[in-house]
């Protein structure tokens, strides 16, 4: 989206930068300026420094500094015309497109923006009618054995779909969308001989997935009973790709930096597992591999990750997977062994917050997984055995790029598994 050059000024001169960066920082007024502790680096003593005429910052302690766009997109690590769109969000400013702009362009931009609104009214509506069936016994009893607390639902503006064919239908007809855009949202299907819609999540506890700029682009929802799919899901639309998407990320990246380490688990539960145990520093991926562009927006945020996928055989296959691709992007790898659970969720509540800590803690390198996935079905006091070991790892040890860390490397696995080290240098 192009955004003329006289609506960027307009809004920066709008916007109050002291209003803006209060959002994110205490600053307290001293003389003509605003101080507080700066939220790039750690301090003890406020050196980030706002100065409200200018309509700039500045921190005396690491030298960043700027205006509210400057801001935005380091404090959110977003481009500039995301910053742009993302101040003018937060506060109601409607950007026009340029008049370069085709007319296809320009419907396309306008049929996002009101599918972000559907999804919007739609979060609202199911957090509503989960407040006010929370007491229904099948409810309850999902609440009650996920452990989910009221923090939570909040956080997470969880909601409930009622067994109504047509709940979401009436509200989101009243609010006068029209019947394409209904289509598009996904949150409804169309029954072509009877000319009507119904509602697409029925006795369904609600999820709203966020991307990480806070809209909500897509559902899912989990079944209360004994029907199917267990997991419904919104349908790819324009605003919604799960390709793109890591669920709870739009809540992680206030706690992630550099040192701090993204949890990758599986599925919503594993995610809100996490949270309800105090790990706030996780996201999940839904229903998909984990892609490229999951990697590139991780990187935004933190150059290291724990995977703790499934533990099964297909959730090794997507850690293995995942390991490739967050290698790609120069991300550090490391994987959680769950050993006989199956997921965090699982683990969280048979061994608790402190055997977690202990299992993140000495989490393998990718190096020591790819090996122990290799060894798993082999026996090394079998010769062929043995052999097939050697065939599959030195692939591996000659992608070492480091030549030190290839050596040293090389030297445990031949001392851990009885193999010349010489003659596996050699292979």
């Amino acid at each position: 989206m192009r955004i003329p050059e006289r609506e960027i000024e307009e809004l920066r001169q709008m916007v109050d930068i002291v209003d803006l960066i209060s959002r994110y920082v205490t600053l307290t007024k001293k003389g003509n300026n605003y101080f507080g502790l700066c939220p790039f680096h750690k301090e003890k003593t406020s050196s980030f420094s706002v100065n409200q005429d200018k309509q700039i910052f500045h921190c005396f302690g690491c030298g960043v500094g700027g205006n509210i766009y400057t801001f935005i997109m380091k404090k959110e690590n977003l481009s500039f015309v995301e910053a742009v769109n993302f101040i003018a969000d937060l506060y109601g400013y409607t950007l026009t497109q340029d008049e370069t702009d085709s007319a296809e362009q320009i419907k396309r931009q306008e049929d996002q923006k009101q599918l972000v609104e559907i999804h919007r009214e739609a979060a609202r509506f199911f957090y509503r009618a989960l407040k006010e069936n929370i007491r229904l016994p099948l409810v309850t009893e999902f609440i009650r054995n996920r452990k989910i607390t009221p923090e939570i639902i909040k956080n997470f503006g969880l909601g409930y779909a009622d067994e109504k064919w047509n709940s979401l239908v009436d509200f989101l007809c009243t609010m006068g969308y029209n019947n394409y855009l209904l289509k598009e949202s996904g949150l409804l299907s169309y029954n072509q001989e009877k000319d009507h819609f119904y509602d697409r999540f029925r006795n369904r506890i609600m999820f709203p997935i966020m991307d990480h700029r806070n809209r909500v682009v897509g559902f899912g929802g989990r079944i209360l009973d004994d029907g199917s799919p267990k997991y419904l899901n919104s349908p790819e639309t324009s605003i919604y790709n799960k390709r793109n998407i890591l669920y709870g990320l739009n809540q992680s990246k206030k706690v992630l930096s550099q040192t701090t380490p993204l949890i990758l688990v599986e599925g919503y539960m594993d995610l809100i597992a996490l949270h309800t145990n105090g790990f706030y520093n996780g996201a999940a991926v839904l229903g998909t591999a984990l892609t490229e562009n999951h990697a590139r927006l991780i990187k935004r945020y933190t150059n290291k990750v724990i995977l703790s996928l499934d533990s099964d055989n297909a959730g090794q296959m997507a850690t293995l997977r995942a390991i490739d691709v967050l290698r790609k992007q120069g991300i550090s790898v490391r994987v959680a062994d769950l050993k006989e659970d199956k997921d965090p969720d699982e683990f969280l509540k048979h061994k608790g917050v402190e055997a977690f800590k202990k299992v993140l803690l000495v989490a393998k390198n990718d190096l020591d997984f790819r090996v122990s996935v290799i060894k798993q079905d082999l026996d090394m006091d079998n010769l062929d055995d043995k052999m097939e070991f050697v065939n599959q790892v030195v692939p591996i040890l000659s992608a070492i790029e480091n030549s030190v860390y290839q050596k040293e490397y090389i030297k445990k696995i031949a001392a851990e598994n009885q193999i010349d080290e010489q003659a596996l240098m050699k292979e």
